[in-house]
This record gives structure tokens, C-alpha cells and sequence, in this order.
């Protein structure tokens, strides 16, 4: 069957109109020809008859078999104009319109933090990332994405499989730079007696490993894995959350300290180990609030390990079932909130009750995003811009940072 390419769809997979519904295509873009043998609405293996302008030759060797990265084969440009388009017809959708200040995207060779999996099989083991849409690994040899520090880690991440995988698991090998070497969190392996205690130990050692956690447990802290968030130094909890790449953390920092301006008071929501909220009380005193009790320990102490910062306040608390109140968000005057991709509805529904003079929304998911926007301006805020962030480099995953304000607030 032969097919034209009509638009990607959210996860960058190719669109065609089929006769009997759409047929998704992988590695194809819009106004392509494509031909292939289409099973249960999909070409797995298309040929493409009439290449897009758009379309460069695939760089990764592996690019073909892993689903690390989806759009390796469309430019720059178009990936940041699809990127864009996803934002805005998610907005599109709930009725709105916004003003797109442009995409930031990371560079190639730049991702500090990656989970790669890692499986035992007869023959050793395999480290790396799913095929597309498969549980089958992709045994790595070269990777654009991860920084070379990463990839320098992956024969320790093969010593790791064999030494604690079962046949029929796999394990989560979480990985992150920190300022003094990389960490390795490890989910989903063998249960920790003392034998493999020991020998986990002494691999961390051969290995030069920061630190080592196992099933979530510590197993080796050879040296504090720090995170620097402005002045301030933090060492987060093993695998905790943490922007993919520096510049990325850089671009979403520089949106988020421009929509709040000059303010004085601000409460960070879904505050992490401290990412915003430690910059920003250079300037203004901070409230943060997070789930995780650990990573709001972890900012606490670099707060106070740090000198010339204004007041940080840190708040562990489940802010889906305890979102902060009227009454609470009427102390501050701006607020930044960072959910998870599920968005965060209760404490949307509190903000846009509220009568903060402006909001910092940041989203790594679009849908959510326009929801919760939505929300907002039925409150009546306003949207003054948008600002997307590519720090996930020739994948499908958006980020992005919004400005809200109400009022006579200053855009």
C-alpha cells in the first residue's frame, strides 16, 4: 500500500489516512509517499518513495532498532517547528492562543541523566534502551544523546546486570552526573544479602562510582553526589528527579526567573531538591513545597550550607491531596509550579482562586499543560507567553514554561 504522510502524531510516529482508520508510519514526516505492508494499522518497515525536504540522513548507527530517539531523521528546524505546533495545538484545542517565544533545544552529546535498562540472557547481557515498541534491549555501543561521562559508565552498568539481574527481570539503571562522578541508582534487581552487599561494594570501587543504590537501598557513598542550584550545593537522594541536561535546566531557569519578575515572596510547587527554588532566593524569599521528604531535606541543607541567600522555608507535603490554600497562596506574589506530566488539578483549581499576581507554569506535558491553562484563565489570568525547552534532543517529550499574570501586573 502506498500512503501519503498527513502530521506526526504526540509520541512522533507518522500519520497516514488508511482506508479502514489512520495507519501509523515510524521514521516518516509529513508530505511523504510511503509504501510498505501495513499489519494491525501500522508499517512497521516503510520505504519512503518521496522524501521530504525536511528529511537528513540518521546519524546514530543505532537509530533504526532503538527507541531512544524517534525524529533522528527530520532537521533541526522542523523538529523545533513540530515542537512548537504540539504546544500550541494543545492549546488550540482547549480554545486558547499564545504567544510562542521560540524553542531552546539541548545539544547533542548533553543528557547527564538517563535510565537505561539492562537484561541477562543466555549468550551475557544487554545495557541500553527498548526497541521501538518492544521490551527487547538495544545493547548500546554509541549513543548522540548521553554525555560521554554516561556512556564511559555502561561497562560498569554490564558488571551491575550480570552481577544482580535475574533471568526473568529487568533492571532500571538509573544514571546522573553529579559534580563529583557518576551515580548509579538500580531498581528491579535481586534482593540485597550480604553476598551481593559486598560484591556491589567492591564494583563501586573498580568503577570509581560517586555512589551506588540498590533496589533503593545504599550500598556505596564513596562521595557526596553533589548538584550545584545556583550558589548552593545539594546532594539529592539516590535516583532523585533532576533535569536531563545543564542547558536545558538553564533555559527552563532563565523562562521561570523572567516570569516572576521582581517578586518578593514565592512559593515553588513540586520544588524537587531545590532546581528553582534555590536560585531564585538570591532575590526573594522562598516557600518550597515537595512530596519527597528526602529531596526536601536535601534542599534544605544546601540552603543552609550555602551564604547570601535570602529565606528558604521547605515544606514536604502531598500537594495532591493537600494543595496550599487561599488563604496560604495569598502570602506570596508569584508562584512557580513544576508537576509531574499527570499536571496537578487540585492546586491548579486553589491558584486559579487565588489572587497571586503572577504564576510560572512549567509542564513537560503539552495536554496537561493546556488543561491546566484553561483552569487559569477561566480564573482570570491571563497567558502572556509561552517558552518550550528541548532538552530531550530527537525525542517526541515536550517541555515548556508559561507565563500567567492577572491584573495590572506588567507582562
Amino acid at each position: 500500500m502506498t500512503l501519503m504522510i498527513e502530521r506526526l502524531s504526540l509520541h512522533g510516529d507518522a500519520i497516514a489516512r488508511g482506508p479502514d482508520g489512520p495507519i501509523y508510519v515510524p521514521m516518516a514526516l509529513p508530505g511523504e509517499e510511503v509504501t510498505g505492508e501495513v499489519v494491525a494499522g501500522r508499517i512497521a518497515h516503510p520505504r519512503i518513495v518521496t522524501p521530504s525536504p525536511d528529511r537528513v540522513r540518521a546519524p546514530c548507527p543505532h537509530y533504526r532498532t532503538c527507541g531512544g530517539c524517534v525524529l533522528q531523521h527530520a532537521s533541526d528546524g522542523f523538529v523545533a517547528h513540530w515542537k512548537a505546533d504540539v504546544v500550541r495545538l494543545a492549546l488550540a484545542g482547549q480554545g486558547i492562543e499564545a504567544t510562542m517565544r521560540g524553542v531552546k533545544t539541548s545539544p547533542p552529546r548533553s543528557r547527564r541523566r538517563a535510565t537505561l535498562s539492562g537484561r541477562r540472557t543466555k549468550k551475557g547481557v544487554l545495557v541500553g534502551f527498548h526497541a521501538r515498541a518492544s521490551d527487547t534491549v538495544i545493547d548500546l555501543t554509541e549513543c548522540l544523546v548521553l554525555r560521554p561521562e554516561v556512556m564511559a559508565t555502561l561497562p560498569a552498568l554490564r558488571a551491575l546486570t550480570a552481577l544482580g539481574a535475574s533471568r526473568k527481570a529487568e533492571l532500571a539503571l538509573t544514571v546522573t552526573l553529579s559534580d563529583a562522578g557518576a551515580e548509579v541508582a538500580a531498581m528491579g534487581g535481586k534482593d540485597l544479602d550480604p553476598p551481593l552487599f559486598e560484591a556491589l561494594g567492591r564494583l563501586a570501587e573498580t568503577a570509581d562510582l560517586a555512589r551506588l543504590s540498590w533496589n533503593g537501598e545504599p550500598v556505596a557513598t564513596r562521595r557526596p553526589a553533589t548538584q550545584q542550584f545556583g550558589t548552593a550545593r545539594v546532594v539529592p537522594p539516590p535516583g532523585a528527579f533532576l533535569q536531563a541536561t545543564k542547558e536545558g535546566e538553564a533555559a527552563l531557569l532563565a523562562a521561570v526567573e523572567e516570569a516572576v519578575g521582581p517578586a518578593h515572596r514565592i512559593a515553588d510547587l513540586f520544588a524537587g531538591s531545590g532546581t528553582f527554588a534555590l536560585p531564585l532566593s538570591a532575590g526573594a524569599d522562598v516557600h518550597a513545597v515537595e512530596g519527597d521528604p528526602q529531596m526536601i531535606k536535601a534542599l534544605d541543607a544546601g540552603w543552609r550550607g550555602a551564604t547570601g541567600l535570602h529565606r528558604i522555608t521547605a515544606e514536604a507535603r502531598d500537594l495532591f491531596r493537600r494543595p496550599l490554600l487561599l488563604d496560604e497562596l495569598a502570602r506570596y506574589d508569584a508562584v512557580v509550579i513544576d508537576p509531574p506530566r499527570a499536571g496537578a488539578e487540585a492546586q491548579i483549581a486553589q491558584l486559579a482562586a487565588s489572587a497571586v499576581p503572577v504564576i510560572a507554569h512549567v509542564s513537560c506535558n503539552p495536554v496537561t499543560f493546556a488543561r491546566d491553562a484553561r483552569t487559569l484563565i477561566h480564573g482570570g489570568y491571563r497567558l502572556d507567553w509561552v517558552t518550550v525547552v528541548d532538552q530531550f534532543r530527537w525525542s517526541a517529550h515536550v517541555e515548556l514554561v508559561a507565563r500567567f499574570s492577572r491584573g495590572n501586573t506588567p507582562s
